[in-house]
């Protein structure tokens, strides 16, 4: 039975059922009260007149939560979030649900994800039980653990994915301008650094790298630092944020401070722009301090960069803050395309590259039958191929060779992918390119600028 409290409030429902605020006002009165079960039922009573209204979804999925069902929980949320992604409370209930269902990484990327949307939505109590739940980091600072100026040990860079690559520009196919950049950029001054310093230009400085997904910027990064010899260090996301507060700046200087360590180092980061997103759109605090200190490490505030070649790549540049492309940091803006023909004959040759191939097997009459295709649509084009002929091999008990018909089937299956970042890409470049920053993007889709001849 309802408290007495409650009883008018539940009689006034009664007589306006579509009431949503009372009806919302009544159910949190509910779950504060303890009384879960009669809460489920008001939601679910709200939901008939009210089928998609998300807070409705929300209380329903918390009182589910409460009373154990943890799976229709999930069933509601998940929905929530398919039709919200950026719905902060709906990510904390996602952490809520996962960390109650013993899936505690993916409870803390999903708590990180709404504090990233919400700082305002922090749990302390969530917060300490995912934080004891956490396996053991390099610590930035504390007893007996290193200060945070302190370069991390061999081991404790092994841990944060220090790298060597084995692969070069060699391995890359086509791209040959954007290789070009990069040599003029970053690796003509590490090979011809007293040339660079007559002229005032110290080795290192940033390079950003945008585009379509899938069209090979993290690849072409480890092949930058393998073309020079140098360490690798990618960096993502879930390694700089964390839900403590100071504890993402912590990181982000201590990755700095790794890379410093094993210069000549390429630091890659990887979708920048949700680490370097512009501060007028951020109306919390907290990720300010973060892009602050990211610009702080990008100028060598605390120690020089000297050796450190920064790179980064994005989908989206246009979200970045205006202060990452000012001299010294991002400067030089890339943009990596859809392989042209001949690259895209020497991607396939390159993933084809150690397989059981026909003699009819012709490379480069698939590239021409595959413009806009990614070099992530390619690889997907000959897994197509290679699937088909390892079911035709299971069946006959030894391997088959690839077919030039089973590449041509898989060119008919796969679709190109940069169809849609070329349309919201064009956008921008048309109507928000003041500065001409993204005129390549126009050149490339063969458009011409408003105003232009």
């Amino acid at each position: 039975m309802p408290d007495a409290p409650l009883q008018p409030l539940l009689d006034a429902l009664q007589f306006s059922p579509d009431n949503l605020p009372l009806r919302l006002h009544v159910g949190g009165l509910l779950r504060q009260a303890g009384q879960h079960q009669q809460a489920e039922t008001l939601y679910r009573e709200g939901l008939r007149h009210y089928p998609t209204d998300p807070a409705l979804q929300l209380g329903l999925a918390e009182a589910y939560l409460a009373l154990g069902k943890t799976s229709a929980a999930f069933v509601v949320v998940e929905e929530l979030l398919a039709q919200n992604e950026d719905s902060g409370p709906a990510h904390l209930l996602h952490a809520r649900l996962l960390h109650a269902t013993q899936q505690p990484d993916a409870a803390r990327e999903a708590y990180a994800h709404a504090l990233r949307l919400d700082p305002g939505l922090a749990d302390p109590t969530l917060s300490q039980e995912l934080q004891a739940s956490a396996p053991r980091r390099v610590p930035a600072s504390g007893p007996g653990g290193p200060s945070p100026d302190a370069p991390p040990s061999l081991d404790q860079a092994s841990l944060l994915g220090l790298e060597k690559p084995r692969i070069n520009f060699a391995d890359v196919g086509g791209m040959d301008a954007v290789k070009e950049e990069i040599k003029l950029k970053i690796i003509h001054p590490l090979h011809f650094p007293d040339l660079y310093k007559a002229y005032g230009k110290a080795s290192g400085g940033g390079l950003l790298l945008y585009g379509p997904p899938g069209c090979g910027k993290t690849y072409l990064a480890r092949a930058t630092a393998g073309e020079v010899q140098a360490s690798f260090l990618s960096v993502g996301i879930a390694e700089i944020l964390d839900m403590w507060l100071g504890n993402s700046e912590k990181n982000l200087h201590q990755l700095f401070e790794l890379a410093r360590a094993q210069a000549p180092c390429v630091l890659f980061f990887d979708e920048v722009d949700a680490l370097a997103a512009n501060r007028h759109d951020l109306r919390q605090s907290a990720g300010r301090t973060v892009i602050n200190q990211f610009l702080e490490e990008l100028d060598g505030v605390s120690a020089s960069n000297e050796g450190v070649l920064i790179m980064a790549a994005t989908n989206a540049p246009w979200h970045l803050d205006p202060a990452f492309r000012r001299p010294g940091r991002f400067d030089k803006i890339v943009l990596v395309t859809p392989p042209d023909e001949a690259a895209r004959t020497s991607t396939l040759e390159i993933l084809l590259k150690g397989k059981p191939l026909a003699a009819n097997v012709n490379p480069a009459a698939i590239a021409a039958r595959t413009a806009g295709l990614s070099g992530a649509d390619l690889k997907a084009v000959v897994d197509a191929a290679v699937d088909v002929r390892l079911r035709e091999s299971m069946r006959a008990g030894r391997p088959l060779p690839i077919e030039q018909s089973d590449l041509l089937n898989g060119v008919q299956l796969v679709k190109p992918s940069t169809k849609e970042w070329f349309a919201t890409a064009r956008n921008y470049a048309l109507y928000s390119n003041e500065g001409g920053l993204y005129d390549d993007i126009l050149t490339y889709l063969g458009v011409k600028k408003p105003g232009g001849k």
